[in-house]
């Protein structure tokens, strides 16, 4: 898997959830390998090595096909380790239609809380196969299930918790509020899958769902939980196509390159944002239409086409200064100056412009919600550092890192604050910089 580092490989997530230890795995491979006629020496050590990044070789990978039960094709056909089989879950394969977006949603319900916190499981062509059912899947709404009546005052209700958990996550951080989220689907997905109710209320639903399952995958991204993340943000995408709701899906879209970018595979987010730029409604607010050609500017940065994305923020910021407080949509109201500011920094910063982004950077980290600014403390920090400002990198990284002692739960916030601290071993032995990295060692890991 280019590009990605993996916390957990993929052979180890798959033996945890068969129950195999390394040892026992070994011997499942060396009598395997005799049941088929080829003798392999695999030993635990043989397993540690290739949880640690060392290729099997073809007769080790072909024995492990036929154990998995896998085509051996396929093997052939996709690299180690990407034809092991992980990456096979009800949201990519459900029909796009009602029933499958209940059956996306429930699956979510029932197992949403697998930690495979090391390596993203939705990549590449099912990525992109993604994208491309989204835009083509219909708006069908089926017959209403036979169940309680859902009224509008219910829906009414869960909108407003909803409404109230999203502000509380600008404050908390997604570590925090994880399992209250996780609940509020599970509610909205088992009135769905039960209720009865009038179409207009059955829509408001799935729109609803869309919501709080993107808000759930938001914050197991927070969180650190990268697949489990862009899970739920596949059930939010399936409920927004359902509800007929293109520009949340368009949204949802952009905030699933984020993922993936962040695992290496830059090209794939450029694929996504610009599917969701050519495919979002034409009726799009200037406002909403900034957002996304800032998410296309930060995609084509990490790709390393900064002219290209000089452009794209150009436009961003064209849009923004367009837009009309009466045509924000509820699910976009975080969107601000701050944001703009934070991915005008990035962007300025990777195409070297060093004092700009610097400003930039500022600007945001200063007006942002308290989750954000510990985040993105650490990426002024970085900015700080480049222009020859140790003490100011510190001052900001020492910040981020005040924000995670005091009040914010975020794994993303922490990591962010280690790469920085990777970037100060020249100067380790500066009494200042040994400070700071000494407090990072100290530091909460929530979740």
């Amino acid at each position: 898997m280019p590009g990605e580092s993996l916390a957990v490989h993929p052979l180890s997530f798959l033996r945890q959830t068969r129950g195999w230890g390394k040892a026992e795995f070994a011997r499942l491979m060396q009598a395997h390998g005799r049941s088929l006629g080829i003798p392999l020496a695999t030993n635990r050590t043989t397993v540690w090595k290739w949880e640690h990044g060392q290729e099997p070789d073809a007769d080790a990978q072909r024995v492990l096909a036929d154990l998995l039960r896998v085509p051996y094709e396929r093997t052939r056909e996709e690299e180690w380790p990407r034809w092991l089989p992980v990456w096979d879950v009800t949201t990519l394969s459900a029909p796009w239609t009602e029933a499958g977006t209940v059956e996306a949603l429930s699956e979510l319900v029932g197992s949403g809380r697998m930690d495979r916190r090391g390596f993203l499981t939705i990549t590449g062509a099912a990525l992109t196969g993604l994208a491309a059912s989204w835009v083509d899947a219909p708006s069908a709404f089926a017959a209403a299930l036979d169940g309680d009546q859902v009224t509008d005052t219910m829906v009414a209700t869960i909108e407003q918790r909803i409404s109230t958990l999203r502000t509380l996550d600008d404050q908390l951080g997604g570590g925090t509020l994880l399992e209250q989220a996780r609940g509020d689907l599970a509610l909205v997905t088992g009135l769905l899958s039960v209720g009865r109710c009038t179409e207009n209320v059955r829509i408001r639903l799935y729109a609803l769902a869309a919501r709080v399952s993107h808000l759930t995958g938001w914050m197991a991204y927070d969180a650190g939980l990268r697949s489990v993340g862009q899970r739920y943000y596949v059930g939010a995408l399936r409920g927004a196509r359902t509800a007929g709701d293109d520009a949340f899906g368009a949204f949802v879209l952009a905030e699933m390159g984020v993922h993936v970018s962040e695992a290496g595979r830059t090209a794939d987010r450029v694929h996504l944002i610009t599917t969701a730029i050519d495919n979002a409604p034409r009726t799009l607010s200037p406002y909403t239409r900034s957002f996304l050609y800032l998410h296309k500017a930060e995609a084509l940065s990490r790709d390393g086409d900064h002219r290209q994305a000089g452009t794209a923020l150009h436009h961003a910021v064209s849009l923004w200064d367009q837009r009309r407080t009466e045509e924000n949509p509820d699910w976009l109201a975080w969107y601000g100056e701050a944001q703009l500011r934070s991915t005008e920094g990035k962007v300025l910063l990777r195409s070297g412009q060093v004092e700009r982004a610097t400003g930039s950077l500022e600007a945001s980290v200063w007006s942002a919600a308290p989750r954000d600014k510990a985040v993105r403390s650490s990426r002024l920090a970085e900015a700080r550092l480049a222009g020859g400002d140790l003490d100011g990198a510190l001052d900001a990284a020492n910040y981020g890192a005040e924000l995670l002692e005091s009040s914010i739960s975020s794994i993303r916030a922490l990591d962010r604050l280690k790469e920085f601290s990777a970037r100060l071993e020249p100067r380790k032995s500066v009494p200042s910089v040994r400070e700071f990295r000494e407090r990072l060692q100290t530091l909460p890991v929530a979740v």
